[in-house]
C-alpha cells in the first residue's frame, strides 16, 4: 500500500462518487476504480459499497477513512518539516563563544537569528578560542565566536567584527587624567592581563609591542575572564588593555581611555570547512549581517 492509494480512497470517500473523485484527482475513472479494488484486496476488507448513483462507506471504510486522513496529514507535515529543515529553519545549532563576545557581538547575532529562525534550538557554551578549536574538530560545537587566528586548516574563520583596544584603569589612577596615553606610558605600570590560554593574540600583541618600546611589562596578575580582569582593575591591582567592547562591563571604580599604538582586535566566526548544514549557513549569514553596522573600524 502506498500513499497514493490512501489519497485515492479519501477522494472517493469524500466525494461519494468515482467520477467526481477522478476529476478531483485529475485522472480517469477506470484506473481509479482499479486502484481502489487493489487496495481492498490488499486489506482483505470491503471499504466501499458501490451502486449506480453514489458510493457509501462500509463500517470498515469509515474507520479506514479516519486513519487514512491522519496518515496523509502526517505525511504532509513530514514533507513540510523536511523542507523547512532544508532551508535551515529547523534543527539544533551548538554555538561556542568567548566571554567577550557577550558584550556586543553575540547578543546582536542571537536576537536576529532567533527572530529569523525561531524553530532552531540554539545551545550555547562558553569556551576559550583554543577550547573552541578542539570542540569544532571533535564535533562538540557547530560554530564558534573566536579570537583569530586558529591553527587547523580544517576550520574556516571569517572576521565579523573589529574593535580598537582601550586601557582600563582604576578611577583614581594617575594615567586617567592624561590627555593621551601611549604604550610607552605603561613602563613600570602594573598590568592585569587576560591569560594567554584565553586569548593568545591579545597577550602576545601587548607583550611584543611593549618590548618594541624598550621595556618588559610588569604583569601583576593574570585572569581567565574579562569580568575578573575588570574586577582586579577596580581593586587597584593595575591597569589592563582590553577591547573597546569591555566598556559594557560597567564599574564606577574603572575608567576607560584610548591608547595609541595597538591594532584593532578581531572577533571571528569559526566552523568546520566541510560542514554543509543549512542551519549553519543561515547562522553565518545572520552573523555577518547582524554585526556589520557595529564595526568600530
Amino acid at each position: 500500500m502506498e500513499l497514493r492509494h490512501l489519497m485515492y480512497f479519501v477522494a472517493v470517500a469524500e466525494e461519494r462518487h468515482f467520477g467526481r473523485a477522478a476529476q478531483r484527482l485529475q485522472m480517469t475513472q477506470p484506473p481509479l476504480s482499479q486502484q481502489i479494488r487493489q487496495l481492498e484486496e490488499e486489506l482483505g476488507v470491503t471499504l466501499l459499497q458501490r451502486n449506480a448513483r453514489r458510493v457509501e462507506l462500509t463500517p470498515a471504510g469509515e474507520v479506514f477513512l479516519d486513519e487514512a486522513r491522519k496518515v496523509l496529514a502526517q505525511a504532509e507535515r513530514a514533507v513540510e518539516l523536511a523542507r523547512r529543515a532544508g532551508r535551515g529553519e529547523l534543527g539544533r545549532l551548538r554555538v561556542g563563544f568567548v566571554g567577550s563576545a557577550t558584550y556586543d557581538v553575540l547578543p546582536a547575532v542571537l536576537r536576529m537569528f532567533r527572530r529569523q529562525r525561531p524553530g532552531v534550538n540554539v545551545v550555547l557554551q562558553e569556551l576559550s578560542t583554543p577550547q573552541q578549536e578542539e570542540a569544532l574538530l571533535d564535533d562538540r560545537i557547530d560554530v564558534g565566536f573566536v579570537r583569530p587566528p586558529m591553527s587547523s586548516n580544517l576550520i574556516e574563520v571569517t572576521v565579523v567584527h573589529r574593535s580598537p583596544c582601550v586601557l582600563a584603569l582604576p578611577a583614581n589612577h594617575p594615567l586617567a587624567n592624561r590627555p593621551s596615553i601611549g604604550l610607552a606610558d605603561l613602563r613600570g605600570v602594573p598590568l592585569v592581563m587576560l591569560a594567554r590560554s584565553t586569548w593568545a593574540g591579545l597577550y602576545d600583541t601587548v607583550l611584543g609591542l611593549c618590548r618594541q618600546h624598550g621595556f618588559s611589562p610588569e604583569i601583576q596578575q593574570e585572569a581567565r575572564e574579562f569580568q575578573t580582569v575588570i574586577g582586579l582593575v577596580a581593586g587597584g591591582l593595575g591597569v589592563a588593555v582590553v577591547p573597546a567592547s569591555a566598556r559594557n562591563l560597567h564599574s564606577r571604580d574603572v575608567v576607560y581611555r584610548e591608547i595609541g599604538g595597538l591594532p584593532d582586535m578581531e572577533m571571528g566566526v569559526a566552523w568546520r570547512r566541510k560542514d554543509s548544514s543549512p542551519v549553519l549557513a543561515a547562522f553565518l549569514s545572520v552573523a555577518r549581517e547582524a554585526v556589520r553596522p557595529r564595526d568600530e573600524g
